[in-house]
């Protein structure tokens, strides 16, 4: 049984404590500040993470790119070389083109290499539950699943890695082409909290809206106890942009509800930060399979 080696990319919020535990490489995106490009380095090595949250409460444009097909052609044909596997965990493909990009790298090896085997999985999803289906992938190749039957088996649970969300302003997804002005400028003026999901699809979905940050938190915690499965057996992931206080209080909120093994909090990295905006929160858990499909 070939060994495999497992990537996943920016997006995955995965700290370098959690790549080492499990076993996990990254592919980084890029992001673009006053014409320069940057690498989105999940363990904010360039710049750190209040630094970055501050460029945009201080009105910086954050813009994105996605992984460099000429860097992952590089990282998958040196594993290649080595004689093993590739698995790469892909932030959803309606939010990104890495993956896209990513599968017409692995066809272009696979034509020069014929033996080599190269897996490029849609997550369907972004953030932490991306991340926790590559920390899936390693805990299955540890115990002896091959390549093909991990991704057999991510594909029948990715549904199930769920998250929910706020933010802290309309504004920025305003800016990242993510909603109208006007839904924007109306929800700021009114204290308007959209609850975004990933849907069926992988689209970040807004499929209800409360008034307030308080209410926001506990509509959040409510979704978390309604959908989690075996909540004592896993760990609550929740991610924040530069809102460690929120976060916080929404872990407060969530365990009033249902109980958790653990809970783990960290920073939402730069990509997904870039479009969301500092004062988001997003609890990410194992739960009953998403079958929801946005609509405008």
């Amino acid at each position: 049984m070939k060994d495999f080696v497992i990537f996943t990319d920016s997006t995955s919020d995965l700290e370098r404590s959690l790549r080492e535990k499990y076993d996990l490489r990254y592919l980084p995106m890029n992001f673009v500040v006053d014409g320069v490009e940057h690498k989105a380095l999940l363990d904010w090595e360039e710049i750190s993470a209040k630094e970055f949250y501050d460029l945009m409460r201080n009105g910086k444009r954050i813009k994105t790119t996605q992984i460099g097909p000429e860097y992952t052609e590089k990282a998958f044909e040196e594993i290649v070389k080595e004689g093993k596997g590739v698995l790469y965990v892909a932030c959803s493909s309606a939010l990104s083109g890495s993956f896209n990009f990513a599968k017409t790298v692995a066809k272009k090896l696979t034509e020069k290499y014929p033996d080599a085997e190269i897996y490029c999985f849609d997550s369907l999803a972004s953030t932490f539950s991306e991340g926790s289906l590559a920390m899936k992938a390693s805990e299955m190749r540890a115990n002896g699943r091959s390549l093909s039957e991990t991704v057999e088996e991510l594909e029948k649970i990715k549904l199930t890695y769920n998250y929910c969300a706020t933010v802290g302003t309309l504004e920025y997804l305003r800016r990242s082409g993510r909603i109208k002005a006007s839904k924007a400028f109306f929800g700021n003026i009114f204290g308007v909290k959209p609850i975004i999901i990933s849907d069926a699809i992988g689209q970040n979905y807004a499929y209800k809206k409360v008034k307030g940050s308080k209410a926001a938190k506990q509509a959040i915690a409510q979704d978390v106890a309604a959908g989690v499965i075996d909540p004592e057996d896993q760990t609550l992931y929740i991610s924040h942009a530069d809102s460690l206080e929120d976060a916080e209080e929404l872990r407060d909120e969530i365990l009033k509800l249902v109980k958790f093994k653990d809970v783990y909090i960290n920073y939402i990295g730069p990509i997904v930060g870039a479009s969301v905006g500092p004062g988001t929160i997003i609890a990410c858990y194992v739960g009953k399979e998403m079958t929801i499909v946005g609509k405008e």
